[in-house]
């Protein structure tokens, strides 16, 4: 299974050159990035092309929201130090803790988790 950070999602949705690599799927996403994605929406930096984004998410074709359980999922976070970025600690604790691929362009989640264990967009 491959975990889509919040931008590859977003990629992914627009249909961004970028998204090209990860193929048709199926995917998983965070809760952590529905989390994000509603805070970009409310600050201004994503405007959905749909009113319903976030809760048609339940019913789209290729990515799923992963239900994982808090406890262990947020251990795991705790231990990732090399960022201060809440969204990318919980991303990046999420699909190590399934020991999913991460897809992501993100540089510093890039080097600090390596190839084998993302999807370099």
């Amino acid at each position: 299974m491959i975990l889509l950070d919040t931008n590859a999602f977003i990629w992914l949705e627009a249909r961004h050159p970028r998204a090209a690599a990860l193929g048709g799927g199926p995917f998983a996403l965070s809760p952590a990035s529905v989390l994000e994605l509603a805070y970009l929406v409310e600050a201004g930096r994503l405007r959905p092309t749909r009113p319903d984004f976030l809760g048609a998410l339940g019913d789209h074709p290729t990515v799923r929201v992963d239900n994982i359980h808090a406890s262990p999922w947020f251990l795991a976070a705790a231990s990732l130090t090399w960022t201060r970025d809440p969204f990318d600690r919980l991303i990046s604790a999420h699909a190590l803790h399934r020991k999913w691929r991460l897809a992501t362009g993100d540089g510093s989640i890039l080097r600090a988790l390596g190839p084998e264990a993302t999807l370099a967009l």
